[in-house]
């Protein structure tokens, strides 16, 4: 008899029973959750990761199978779901959940977006990091993969760091107020100069508008770390804020050079507005997941590609 509790699916397949796992040999019950039992102890950012993850590589996941796959209850999976749908990157059904059709003006919380991708969001942060020189003058535009990169750079001398970004701004004032506190020989070399632009606060919690813009203007970059929500040969870097994409081709154009920090999923991606075409980008730094084809293809419309964990940087 099949569950009522799990609906067919969108395509129209009919869903498996949802107590199905009940009639399996004790034997291979017993190894599933052995198997999986290391998971009990994720915490609950990295657990709404994996599920965030399962539902959009399969087109939608069912609260039964995230509880064997997790060896967490059914009442903690639907806290995840929930968490997640109110972060709108997932959309709740009945038994599970969907992923969100993405659209151009669409433009999710910081919270939502940390959780994603976090491992090469990593890799990304470590391999940029590396290219800031001690004593230079760098902007750091908002997103989570830039916001990584703040904390790589705290112990880089000397910087001068301009930001439109609440969360970066946050990562140096923190490092500050702890090196302060503690002793004289154990303070971090890297105490930066810090300038928050100003501005309007977007829901990833970059700073934009008018008072930023003007802020910028004035202001010249040795390097800039710019975060993007989409980036494509046609469409150049883009993301679903206007007034954002105002404030981002400002930050390109007063920086000497421009290093693009994106994982794989954003190649493609196309948000609302476009601010500068590839043919503007010095270096793009992304994750070992870019497709071979797509890797071809950003080589021959930018001046240099690193994918960050692998030797020489991929190039």
């Amino acid at each position: 008899m099949t569950c009522d509790r799990t609906p067919p699916w969108q395509d129209g397949r009919a869903a498996p029973d949802c107590g199905a796992d009940r009639r399996l040999p004790r034997e291979e019950r017993e190894g599933t959750r052995w198997r999986l039992s290391g998971n009990q102890n994720l915490l609950a950012e990295q657990r709404r990761a994996l599920i965030l993850e399962e539902v959009r590589k399969h087109g939608g996941a069912r609260v039964n199978d995230l509880t064997r796959k997790l060896n967490v209850s059914d009442m903690t999976v639907r806290r995840d779901l929930d968490a997640l749908a109110k972060q709108g990157v997932l959309e709740k059904v009945h038994g599970g959940a969907v992923p969100v059709l993405d659209a151009s003006s669409h433009e999710p919380g910081f919270e939502a977006k940390s959780v994603l991708e976090m491992t090469a969001k990593e890799a990304i942060a470590k391999a940029a990091a590396e290219m800031v020189a001690p004593g230079s003058a760098i902007a750091i535009s908002g997103g989570t993969t830039t916001y990584v990169l703040a904390r790589h750079l705290l112990d880089v001398p000397d910087l001068t760091v301009v930001t439109n970004s609440v969360r970066v701004s946050d990562v140096f004032d923190e490092a500050r107020r702890r090196a302060a506190k503690g002793p004289r020989s154990h303070r971090a070399p890297g105490t930066a100069t810090v300038v928050l632009t100003g501005g309007v606060r977007t829901p990833s919690d970059a700073l934009v508008g008018p008072v930023a813009d003007r802020t910028i203007r004035s202001l010249h970059f040795d390097v800039l770390f710019l975060g993007v929500h989409g980036i494509s040969v046609e469409a150049g870097l883009s993301t679903p804020n206007l007034a954002e994409a105002e404030t981002n081709r400002r930050l390109v154009q007063a920086a000497r050079r421009v290093v693009v920090v994106a994982d794989h999923t954003k190649w493609g991606t196309v948000g609302l507005s476009s601010f500068a075409p590839l043919s503007e980008v010095d270096t793009l730094v992304t994750d070992a997941g870019m497709p071979p084809e797509a890797r071809r293809e950003i080589s021959e419309h930018l001046r240099e590609l690193v994918i960050a964990g692998e030797p020489d940087g991929g190039s």
